[in-house]
């Protein structure tokens, strides 16, 4: 490889750099054409291949990557979900961390071609990834333009934070560490600026509706919500839930193999 040719190289952003922030969102699928159409016809997604392989794609919206979504869910036998991941500096001590707070390793720390990951869920159900490595091209642009956003709907959103603060080493003295502020009755996680999950109590448990249960929530800016949710219900999708809030109207759809995600006005502020 010429110096002309690996100049960029040099300008990777690392999970090192940004511990404990979310880094991408991702959906495993069974059907990864099913879901491209899906996705494609409700969001206004386009797709381009990924580097990990021939079974993950990337969404795209004008140009720049929103999600990710892997035809992995029967090699892994997790169930279909979208899932949000967070950079660590370390996969394996960070997966031993879950352990000793309660919190399941379901499938990993596994290797790729630009770093190591994993599937956990926290000590309530609710699952989530760690990452370790190279971050995709563009991190920076969809983290401050938010195309997705995270809400932990959890038991107690206070004894979640300890858990993810200790495992995810938030509020910490390390460089680059994202911070954790409690407003309103939530508590948020603010890094590098940029307000990029919340965290709100009520969730239970044995809930019959899994919209109830303590989960990750993936939040898609779109032009109209309500014509999205009209375009997945008529490819057999479902209206799960429906609310006002003070960040505007959300509508929470599962996909038509059961993927939960919620969908938002693109005019309103998704975090402040």
């Amino acid at each position: 490889m010429d110096n002309k040719s690996a100049a960029p190289a040099a300008q990777t952003t690392t999970s090192h750099a940004v511990p404990g922030a979310p880094c991408w969102v991702s959906l495993m699928t069974r059907d990864l054409e099913e879901a491209h159409d899906f996705y494609g016809r409700v969001l206004g997604w386009r797709f381009r291949p990924a580097r990990l392989g021939d079974e993950f794609s990337v969404a795209m919206v004008d140009g720049k990557p929103v999600a990710g979504i892997g035809a992995l869910a029967h090699a892994l036998q997790v169930a279909v979900a979208w899932t949000p991941y967070f950079a660590v500096r370390d996969a394996d001590e960070t997966a031993g961390r879950i352990r000793e707070r309660s919190g399941t390793i379901a499938v990993g720390p596994l290797t790729f071609t630009s770093g190591r990951g994993a599937l956990a869920a926290d000590r309530d159900g609710a699952v989530f990834g760690i990452w370790e490595g190279e971050l995709f091209a563009g991190w920076g642009t969809w983290r401050d333009e938010a195309p997705a956003s995270l809400r932990l709907r959890t038991r107690d959103a206070f004894e979640a934070a300890i858990f993810y603060g200790q495992v995810l080493e938030w509020a910490s003295d390390k460089p680059g560490a994202c911070e954790v502020e409690y407003a309103n009755e939530e508590v948020l996680l603010r890094c590098g600026g940029q307000i990029l999950a919340r965290l709100s109590s009520g969730a239970l448990e044995a809930a019959a509706d899994p919209t109830v249960r303590p989960r990750w929530q993936v939040i898609f800016t779109v032009p109209d919500v309500d014509e999205a949710a009209k375009v997945a219900v008529k490819l057999g999708g479902t209206i799960m839930e429906e609310q006002k809030t003070s960040l505007g109207e959300e509508i929470t759809l599962r996909d038509t193999e059961g993927g939960l995600f919620t969908v938002a006005p693109r005019s309103m502020a998704v975090r402040p």
